[in-house]
């Protein structure tokens, strides 16, 4: 059986994921697999140790906490070229987790772990940073970045709709323009989003059409709309529907994506959101990542 190595975030989930220590332990007891478990310090460093265990003959590495989490141990994996990705969702949002079809109860998800197959998902880069799920750019960026100040005092997934709520009230469309795969694009947008899932937001199906292996980003562009009638548009989102709103909302799918932001912008990638400027690239990358799912 395949030596197992967990990496567990223990901030992340409001700390829901540092109290799933002894339960993966007695799980694991139960099963004949070699284990070992090591605990985060902070940002880039499930990168590390991802690294460190595949160097000691580990093969299956479990991120345990978020999509985050999720993220540096893949950057771990494929810098070494070797291992397999194991997830343990125990974040706020769990997104990738939902694309897959892979189960949120600790215990579910630690039997697929140990019985599941190997899938082999594509990898998005934006400019140099890997993304396994979906980077999205405008309303939805600046609401990840709200949420993150509310999620300090609530701990629950109202705490994206509170963000929504407080983004309405301050956004400004931002000025693109868009390149995909040839097609131009420019004018103003409430939000971009790109990848290879469909859920973002804690269960948001932004990517509804989204394939996690077929070489293609999957593209939503919601252009310039009222407030009001965004927040109509808004609870759409929770089934996928809202692409079936073509007054508002183009779909694309793609290999490469250029996006020229005019105006000040952020970008969210996996959850993390970061300042940009100038023109983002994002391009699918030819190594696709080994994953255990059901």
């Amino acid at each position: 059986m395949a030596k197992t190595f967990f990496i567990v975030n223990p901030i992340a989930g409001g700390g829901k994921a540092g109290e799933l220590v002894p339960i993966i332990r007695q799980a694991m007891a139960e099963v004949e697999i070699q284990y070992d478990l090591a605990i985060t310090r902070g940002p880039g460093d499930a990168v590390d140790i991802a690294k460190r265990g595949l160097g000691a003959g580990y093969e299956v590495l479990v991120a345990v906490g978020g999509d985050g989490t999720i993220n540096e141990v893949a950057r771990g994996i494929l810098e070494a070229d070797r291992g397999r990705l194991g997830i343990l969702p125990s974040g706020t949002g769990n997104d990738l987790a939902r694309s897959l079809g892979i189960d949120l109860d600790p215990i579910k998800a630690i039997d697929t772990i140990v019985n599941g197959t190997v899938r082999y998902i594509d990898v998005g880069f934006v400019n140099d940073r890997i993304f396994l799920n979906i980077a999205s750019i405008g309303f939805d960026a600046e609401t990840v970045m709200n949420t993150e100040k509310i999620k300090k005092r609530i701990r629950s997934n109202i705490a994206y709709v509170i963000g929504v709520i407080i983004t309405l009230l301050g956004f400004k469309d931002k000025r693109v323009e868009l390149d995909i795969d040839g097609i131009k694009i420019d004018g103003k947008i409430t939000l971009i989003a790109i990848g290879n899932g469909r859920y973002y937001g804690g269960g948001l199906k932004i990517l509804p059409m989204a394939i996690p292996d077929d070489g293609y980003f999957y593209i939503c562009i919601v252009n310039r709309i009222a407030r009001l009638k965004l927040l109509f548009l808004f609870p759409t989102i929770f089934k996928g529907r809202h692409i079936e709103i073509r007054k508002y909302v183009e779909v694309y799918r793609a290999k490469t994506v250029r996006v020229k932001t005019i105006d000040e912008a952020y970008l969210n990638i996996d959850g993390e959101v970061y300042d940009i400027e100038g023109e983002t690239l994002f391009t699918m990358n030819d190594k696709k990542l080994p994953i255990i799912t059901n």
